[in-house]
């Protein structure tokens, strides 16, 4: 299990994070490599393969998330019975496309706290370049046991 898949719950194919390579209590940056054999690149167009925006943008909520588990576990991953959950999106805005073979930067920072809410900034680069820039809120919510658990 990788360090990432240790600390939030997504998983492959859905998940869009490959390391965590510096973190503070208030600034996350993690990096993903894009692959060719990606299967969204199947659909996203074929012929002329383009990372979806929506998938750039979850891989900085899926930073963004990271950043909060660890802070609220005191530099820990782990179980928890609250995750982290986007609650709102503003400011986004996509500034180059995404091909495979690129390595993308992610970095979020924590810009306030208030009451359950964490508002952040975040920003991916590609050699450089800006990718994408989007301020974000996410709360927690607690997770409910799954179906199987309650049927007992």
């Amino acid at each position: 299990m990788s360090s990432v898949e240790s600390i939030i719950p997504h998983r492959p194919p859905f998940l869009f994070l490959d390391e965590i390579v510096e973190e503070s209590a208030d600034r996350l940056l993690a990096r993903r490599v894009i692959r060719a054999d990606e299967d969204y690149f199947r659909g996203h167009y074929p012929g002329n393969p383009i990372m979806p925006g929506v998938l750039i943008a979850e891989s900085v909520f899926q930073a963004g998330a990271v950043l909060l588990v660890r802070r609220l576990a005191g530099g820990e991953g782990g179980a928890s019975p609250e995750v982290p959950v986007l609650a709102k999106i503003s400011d986004a805005r996509f500034r180059s496309p995404v091909r495979p073979g690129q390595t993308l930067d992610i970095e979020v920072r924590l810009k306030e706290i208030l009451g359950r809410f964490f508002l952040l900034r975040g920003s991916v680069t590609s050699a450089g370049r800006k990718v994408l820039t989007v301020d974000f809120a996410v709360t927690l919510a607690e997770v409910p046991p799954l179906e199987e658990e309650n049927a007992g």
